[in-house]
């Protein structure tokens, strides 16, 4: 349970408070906040588990999370506040199901760490202190529910960092359509470097304390609790006796992290599956025990394009350090852009279904994992709407697919963004000169 305490990755010995971790984001050792014990959900909630609805669910997860540092008669207000969508698992075929996160705000999973966490802060923020500012970094899907979930909550200003030239240009618009309390920027790298800048901007201990910086990557424990609790549903959902496996489209690897969560709380899920791009350094190390940061490759699923995964911090937290028992839980695999295109040219041609390149991903280390063990039952992650991909979806299945309407609003209105090189200190200069 976390309400007992919290320590630092960088630290086990050290101890945090609930709302530190939410407020803060990043320990200021630098590791990453985990429960110091993780205690499984009780039978009560068990015993009428295929009954519960999406939002009885969250509400019980977070009551034994969050307990005593929110209590309890406060959690369905946050919970109801934060979700009115829900995460519908849609069955292929007899074996293999997909679990769509798509329908929150901003067409992606992170909505629901995203609305989560802006009600978890709003709550723990004093409305008359200076303003939280909420610095983070974004790959693609991140910018996009992150501006949604916070935008105009009161005392809570956010600060998106997007690389130049590798979003999509929808995802882009996402993040730098919003105006009052949200402010895109553009940098001059990848998303390895503005992530980077992030944790060295928390790490600045002049810039600490004249603005009040939290994370709402998924670095930020907070992002973790609310993904946790889809994984209870899609579980519920198939309801099924056979064992259950995961497929986990992968980049910073919060998702993942979150479905081991679930599991350490008595979710039934038998195994989980990594599926990246060539961006493989967790395959590699699942196969090999060695891990191996480095530069991130551009690819279709760019929201995985990750080379240097932060939440490894945490699955190695969860293991103790221990690959053995990592690699018996959880495989890896990984996939090219034409293996990317193919599979979503055949999920479309096997079941009349389209997924975005993530899911697609997702769907072949599905693939692999049950033609080694075919008795088990298969889900896959569908992490973003397949509009968002529009150019790489038209081109795997060679025809003009229909926009979300969310979206097609979006066409329309005009950018906000400001421009900075790849550097610590100018980034550092921004937020002291809007924000002191």
């Amino acid at each position: 349970m976390f309400h007992v305490e919290l320590y630092s990755t960088a630290n086990p010995s050290s101890s945090y408070s609930l709302k530190e971790a939410v407020l803060t984001g990043l320990a200021p050792d630098g590791g990453l906040f985990m429960p110091h014990h993780i205690i499984p959900l009780p039978n009560s909630f068990w015993s009428d588990f295929y009954q519960k609805s999406f939002n009885q669910i969250c509400i019980e997860v977070a009551q034994h999370l969050l307990h005593p540092a929110v209590p309890n008669q406060d959690i369905p207000t946050l919970i109801h506040r934060a979700f009115n969508f829900e995460a519908p698992l849609v069955q292929l075929d007899d074996q293999i199901s997909v679990l769509e996160l798509f329908h929150g705000p901003s067409l992606a999973f992170k909505d629901f760490g995203a609305q989560f966490m802006a009600q978890l802060m709003a709550y723990f923020h004093p409305k008359s202190e200076k303003p939280l500012v909420i610095l983070v970094a974004t790959s693609g899907d991140t910018g996009g529910a992150v501006a949604a979930g916070f935008h105009n909550v009161p005392g809570i200003q956010v600060v998106i960092l997007f690389p130049k030239g590798k979003v999509s240009p929808l995802q882009q618009k996402q993040l730098t359509t919003f105006d009052n309390n949200v402010t895109a920027v553009e940098i001059d790298g990848s998303f390895d470097d503005c992530q980077t800048m992030v944790k060295k901007a928390f790490l600045d201990k002049d810039l600490k304390k004249s603005v009040n910086l939290s994370s709402a990557n998924s670095i930020n424990i907070a992002r973790l609790i609310p993904q946790s609790f889809y994984f209870f549903s899609a579980v519920q959902q198939l309801n099924t006796q056979n064992d259950i496996v995961v497929s986990v489209p992968s980049g910073n690897f919060g998702n993942l992290t979150a479905g081991l969560l679930a599991q350490s709380l008595g979710l039934p899920i038998k195994h989980f599956v990594a599926s990246t791009n060539i961006n493989d350094v967790i395959p590699i190390y699942l196969r090999t025990g060695r891990f191996t940061a480095r530069p991130s490759i551009q690819t279709l699923s760019n929201a995985m394009d990750v080379g240097n995964p932060s939440n490894f911090d945490r699955m190695q937290a969860l293991y103790g350090s221990t690959w053995n028992h990592m690699k018996s839980d959880i495989s890896g695999y990984s996939f090219t852009d034409k293996q990317t295109l193919s599979s979503i040219k055949y999920i479309h041609d096997q079941y009349e279904y389209i997924a975005d390149p993530h899911a697609a991903v997702g769907f072949l280390g599905l693939q692999s994992y049950l033609r080694e063990n075919p008795k088990a039952r298969g889900i896959f992650l569908a992490t973003a709407h397949h509009s968002k991909f529009k150019q790489t979806i038209d081109q795997a299945l060679n025809f003009d697919t229909p926009v979300h309407p969310v979206l097609n609003r979006l066409k329309n209105l005009s950018e906000s963004y400001i421009s900075l090189p790849n550097s610590n200190t100018t980034l550092k200069h921004l937020l002291l000169d809007k924000f002191t």
